[in-house]
């Protein structure tokens, strides 16, 4: 599912104007990226190493949200879209703090 939001964002991200490039489209790419990356980066740690990378993880979906406001805000997406990915967010959230609290250490 991480893979799925960078996916998701990057799709996104070819409709925002030119100008956000090195600015919220950045920020939003990096986020989403980091999602994934950093479980996979800490899957192959000990436990007590591998929620620490989830709490990363975990940050950086709660980021995302952020910059998801910012882009409505700025009327690069549409409530529909914001909601979707909110939505969808939130249901990653939920099962990752899930799968961490299981985590020994």
């Amino acid at each position: 599912m991480g893979l799925e939001f960078a996916n998701d964002i990057s799709d996104i991200l070819m409709t925002f104007p030119k100008h956000e490039r090195y600015d919220l489209s950045s920020q939003m790419s990096s986020c989403s990226v980091s999602m994934a990356s950093n479980i996979a980066e800490g899957s192959g740690r000990t436990d007590k190493a591998f929620k620490a990378f989830l709490d990363y993880s975990i940050g950086s979906s709660y980021e995302l949200e952020t910059q998801l406001l910012v882009a409505k805000h700025r009327k690069y997406i549409d409530e529909d879209t914001l909601k979707a990915l909110e939505n969808k967010i939130a249901d990653w959230q939920r099962m990752t703090m899930g799968f961490q609290n299981g985590l020994k250490g």
